[in-house]
């Protein structure tokens, strides 16, 4: 995902780059007290709009086959550092002349170059949301649009990014404006930047040149020192910050003000060329989601886009002039904002709209719909517009209209939300009517009445609020996570014993992958009249193990220290606790652990399990392991019970693919004493061949990695006949 802003590419790009055979990328024999960016002529520089159509490249392929192009994404590095590059020029020239920057032409001259497409494609994406996507996700949709509308989306998916029951969200259809956001918030504040430096150089009669300079120098190295910082205690909030990609414009702005250019012969420049090139294709080959980004690896791309600007910035033909010069990559260069815009939005609608996950001839045709889009979009309201705002080019009447764009985009978000409601009260109904019946769910399972129990037509193929699965019930009081603080205020409590004295006390506690039994628990805790007490943390697992990872991806420090005080705390306030029964589940599949013992993953979750479990037997209660259900990711695409409602056998794996060997189940079979008892519902997801994404009419998944909460409320007779409870 990244920012592909249109910088003017008659006067932004203008570093005297006259083509292949240029006797001066870059000279400026006028320049008295001038950064080296202020060109006497302009001229499109074709390297740069190589480099552009380099970056949307890379990032469109990413998109549409991640598995082939993992490292896609840093074309965002290249298009910031682009950006600050260009942008410094023009305000620098503008400061050098004049002494000063006209904010509201320059806010003006950014605001007609960027918001007609980008308001034009969110139009789009609302209207499509309403037309395509499932209710489900019209809310999601209509907030990060409006986000987008009003340049903040990056700060609406960092909120995400540290919140895990967003985190397996599935993507907008603007998910990538979060670059777009960035840009525009290093817009707003760099001209005053650059306006304080210069001014506090003119108040005290130093070298004008040499304070920008060096102030940007601090400015830069204080962002990178950050973004490295944050990408360490948590890579998936700094991803989307601001503060932490500002160096990432700096490199780009201190090329632009180098008072002094290096004179460099033209070898050396072809080999800058030929290591900055290399170093943005080795990135975007090599790295992939589990590399800490951006932090101290955004070097590679950064530094090589910086090298391949520095290298064009002299006469004499480049190795690379005759591939950079020619009209298809001059063309992607020149579309490539918009080509950014639209091939997102066609990338998450096209398998509702077609009614099927996409393969490779529909990606092939997306990109290049993608192209013909942006090239309407490029021609027909990118340019028309700006020559329409240079006739009618009062910085007020531009602004007004982007308030007014920004009005519009509010009031159909606001509408598409409000939409929701009903349609989920409606679903939400439906279910309820179904539930009690007879081969509903897990009851199907094992009854001939009712037919192949995977095959059933799924009643609510969407999910909605009745559907989620960390929603805590209104009989409980407290908070589900509280023992991860320094000082627990102890666990989330359901308690339906009715004041009296002789109940059972039982727990559930673990990941979210306990969390997700909880429908089901709380019911049994209401037949049983239990006092029922919870405590999750999401992609935490509850073993006397030193977890390091999840998903294949570094965890952040604090997340660490996190889930070991928390795995900690439940461990003692179980064993303190002596209750009768313990249920417990984690999501061992995703979690990465590491004692340092060289043992394989199997074996330290087995010890580590039997760790807790042996403590809280000790204490007098017998443990319920919950073996994980198939994973989601293996059975189906997130798409595919909504697209095959009517056929869900169409969602499957086969059975080994999606029950791979279990921690849990491994570990239950240490403990022979009977004080263990495994309670694993995989019949009611598979045959003896497959797993299937729907049982009984009901869909199985909520989202990637966990249980639909509607589904997961009816097991509580099999469970119950499971643990041999009520007996």
């Amino acid at each position: 995902m990244i920012p592909l802003t249109p910088t003017d590419t008659t006067s932004a790009q203008s570093i005297n780059r006259a083509g292949p055979t240029a006797s001066s990328r870059y000279r400026n024999t006028n320049r008295t007290d001038t950064p080296l960016a202020s060109a006497s002529k302009r001229v499109v520089r074709t390297d740069i709009q190589a480099l552009r159509a380099l970056a949307v490249c890379l990032v469109v392929l990413n998109h549409l086959w991640p598995a082939r192009l993992p490292g896609g994404y840093v074309g965002v590095d290249v298009f910031f550092v682009i950006s600050g590059f260009l942008i410094t020029s023009h305000l620098s020239k503008e400061l050098f002349a004049s002494g000063r920057v006209r904010l509201a032409q320059f806010y003006a001259r950014r605001a007609r170059r960027l918001l007609p497409a980008a308001f034009a494609v969110l139009a789009v994406s609302l209207v499509g949301a309403w037309l395509w996507l499932p209710y489900t996700r019209w809310t999601a949709n209509a907030q990060e649009i409006v986000g987008s509308a009003f340049y903040v989306e990056n700060w609406v998916l960092a909120a995400k990014a540290v919140d895990y029951s967003a985190m397996n969200s599935s993507a907008s259809m603007v998910q990538h404006y979060w670059s777009l956001s960035v840009e525009e918030q290093f817009y707003l504040v760099w001209p005053l930047a650059l306006m304080g430096l210069y001014s506090l150089a003119v108040g005290r009669n130093w070298a004008k040149d040499r304070v920008l300079w060096g102030g940007l120098v601090v400015v830069t190295v204080l962002s990178f020192c950050f973004s490295v910082y944050l990408t360490a205690a948590s890579s998936s909030e700094a991803y989307f910050n601001t503060p932490v990609r500002v160096w990432e414009f700096g490199a780009g702005a201190l090329l632009a003000l180098s008072v002094s250019p290096p004179v460099l012969t033209l070898v050396l420049r072809n080999v800058l060329s030929v290591l900055g090139f290399s170093m943005v294709l080795i990135s975007a080959v090599f790295y992939d989601h589990a590399t800490p980004f951006p932090g101290w690896t955004a070097l590679a791309p950064v530094a090589g886009t910086a090298l391949v600007i520095l290298a064009g910035n002299d006469g004499g033909r480049l190795w690379h002039d005759g591939l950079t010069a020619l009209r298809p990559v001059q063309f992607l260069g020149n579309i490539s904002y918009s080509l950014y815009l639209w091939h997102w939005p066609l990338i998450v609608v096209a398998p509702f709209v077609l009614g099927e996950t996409v393969g490779t001839p529909v990606k092939v045709c997306l990109a290049l719909s993608s192209v013909v889009l942006a090239w309407l979009t490029k021609r027909w309201i990118e340019d028309r517009w700006i020559v329409r705002s240079r006739r009618h080019s009062r910085p007020s009447r531009v602004l007004v209209s982007v308030a007014a764009g920004m009005l519009v985009v509010l009031l159909g978000g606001l509408t598409l939300h409000l939409q929701v409601a009903p349609k989920a009260s409606a679903a939400a109904e439906l279910a309820r009517t179904d539930s009690d019946g007879p081969c509903f769910g897990p009851r199907a399972v094992g009854k001939p009445e009712c037919g192949d129990p995977f095959a059933r037509p799924v009643i609510d193929p969407h999910m909605g609020p009745a559907n989620e699965y960390w929603t805590m019930p209104p009989e409980c009081s407290g908070t589900k996570d509280t023992l991860g603080e320094t000082n627990p205020a102890g666990p989330a409590i359901c308690d339906f014993s009715g004041g009296r004295e002789d109940v059972e006390t039982v727990w559930l506690v673990g990941d979210s992958h306990a969390q997700q039994w909880q429908p089901a628990l709380v019911k049994i805790a209401s037949h049983m009249n239990w006092r029922l007490k919870v405590s999750y943390s999401g992609g935490c697992p509850l073993a006397d193990v030193r977890y390091v990872g999840y998903r294949g991806k570094p965890a952040d420090p604090a997340a660490v220290e996190k889930c070991r005080r928390w795995s900690s705390n439940v461990a003692e306030a179980v064993e303190r606790d002596r209750p009768a029964r313990v249920f417990t589940s984690s999501f061992a599949a995703g979690e990465t652990i590491d004692d340092g013992s060289g043992q394989s993953q199997l074996d330290q979750y087995k010890a580590g399990f039997v760790s807790y479990w042996s403590r809280w037997t000790a204490a007098g209660a017998r443990v319920y392991p919950i073996a994980d259900p198939p994973l989601n990711d293996r059975v189906r695409d997130v798409a595919c019970i909504p697209l095959s409602a009517g056929e869900p056998t169409a969602c499957r794996a086969p059975r080994s693919e999606a029950l791979p060997a279990d921690p849990i189940v491994a570990a239950s079979k240490m403990v022979s004493d009977g004080s263990v008892k495994l309670i694993d519902m995989s019949q009611y997801f598979c045959d003896n061949a497959y797993c299937y994404g729907a049982v009984g009419g009901v869909s199985v998944y909520f989202d990637l990695d966990h249980l639909n909460a509607q589904l997961s409320s009816v097991f509580g007779p099999e469970i119950m006949k499971e643990a041999d409870i009520g007996r």
